[in-house]
């Protein structure tokens, strides 16, 4: 696997410990939620997966990838679940192999919404989404692709059962022996959705102006946290990203009113993907702004940020924390790795979804490569 070299530089600010409610933080390196597809056909973690996450287990915070709290929202084969007793007993072999590795993990809750297929949802029901407002792209089905949904709109009357599910799936995190659970906002998913003006088209309390559009996502927030205890939930936010077909008109408006609404519930944290260089503005900026809390930031998808310019946004109190994705993927040791000023291996694209050991545990530790 080809290899780039860091800098022989001491990053002192990503390594500094950080207080994140009742969690103690070793350094300011977070390993972002990878959607990997490894679970088994019923949705349930084992083994491999315990190994994979406790090899990582250095990362200050460990955000697990996004399970689904019911399986309406399941998006992908191989996606975990965290909904029923099987499930949650897969997760607590992960969630006990990282706390005997010496780290701590959340579990992202995500629903996908109208990314999703029928051929994919336990049941074979639609995907459901705000709005009956199919997606452009493919959804990938046992080696097909199969051109996605259009999904059934929620009845209002239904609202209240699928903001029930994150708060049960909440629940059942903690249960697995999570410390806690992250919102899945981002990215294009049933959250997401509800914010935008282009996949958001209802005339109820949910739709409409942006205010309205943020309901769903504050009301959800608020019963989380009433479940678990605020301290433990953090959220997910990509603006201006467009992926899943996701696209925002409005989200220089509308994401400050959010951030406000969301200061009052009091979360343990907001996890913010950076707008893409031609958006003209900065998503991690305008969170510094008008978050009062501890703020995760997160490249974009097209750049992982250098390693200076990570601890220059930890140095300056532009973020709190820092999130690496496919660094993580590949570097299992990647907090000993940037701290010995290693070179730093490159992930494999070809076995980022999906499959067995190649790819997942099978990247070599500092010392160990061949």
């Amino acid at each position: 696997m080809a290899t780039t070299s860091a800098e022989l530089i001491i990053f002192d600010h990503l390594f500094e410990h950080y207080v994140l409610g009742d969690l103690e933080l070793p350094n300011r390196l977070v390993m972002a939620p990878l959607t990997r597809m490894r679970a088994d056909a019923d949705g349930v973690m084992g083994e491999l997966n315990a190994e994979y996450y406790a090899q990582r287990a250095t990362a200050g915070l460990i955000i697990a990838e996004g399970a689904f709290p019911h399986s309406s929202g399941k998006s992908y084969p191989g996606q975990p679940g965290i909904e029923t007793d099987a499930q949650i007993d897969g997760w607590r072999l992960v969630t006990d192999a990282v706390h005997c590795a010496g780290g701590r993990i959340f579990l992202q809750l995500m629903h996908g919404g109208r990314i999703g297929h029928e051929r994919i949802t336990p049941g074979g029901g639609r995907p459901v989404a705000p709005s009956a407002v199919k997606p452009q792209g493919d959804a990938r089905i046992a080696g097909e692709k199969v051109p996605f949904d259009e999904p059934r709109a929620i009845e209002l009357s239904e609202i209240v059962d699928v903001q029930e599910h994150f708060a049960q799936g909440a629940q059942n995190a903690l249960d697995a022996g999570f410390d806690g659970v992250e919102l899945h906002g981002a990215n294009g998913y049933l959250l997401h959705e509800f914010l935008s003006d282009v996949t958001n088209l209802r005339s109820d309390e949910y739709g409409g102006d942006a205010p309205s559009r943020c309901r769903f996502v504050v009301e959800t927030a608020q019963l989380v946290a009433e479940r678990i205890g605020a301290a433990r939930v953090g959220i997910r936010l990509s603006p201006e990203q467009n992926v899943n077909d996701i696209s925002e008109t409005e989200a220089q408006a509308l994401y400050p009113h959010l951030l406000g609404e969301l200061n009052a519930v009091g979360l343990g944290y907001l996890h913010v993907m950076e707008t893409p260089p031609d958006a003209g503005w900065s998503s991690i900026a305008m969170a510094r702004e008008n978050w009062n809390g501890t703020l995760i930031a997160n490249s974009n998808f097209q750049v992982d940020w250098p390693l200076e310019q990570a601890d220059e946004l930890i140095a300056e109190g532009r973020a709190d924390l820092l999130c690496y994705g496919r660094r993580f993927i590949s570097n299992p040791d990647l907090v000993a790795r940037i701290r010995a000023g290693a070179p730093i291996a490159e992930a494999d694209f070809r076995t980022f979804y999906g499959g067995g050991a190649e790819g997942y545990t099978d990247y070599p530790p500092l010392g160990d490569e061949s």
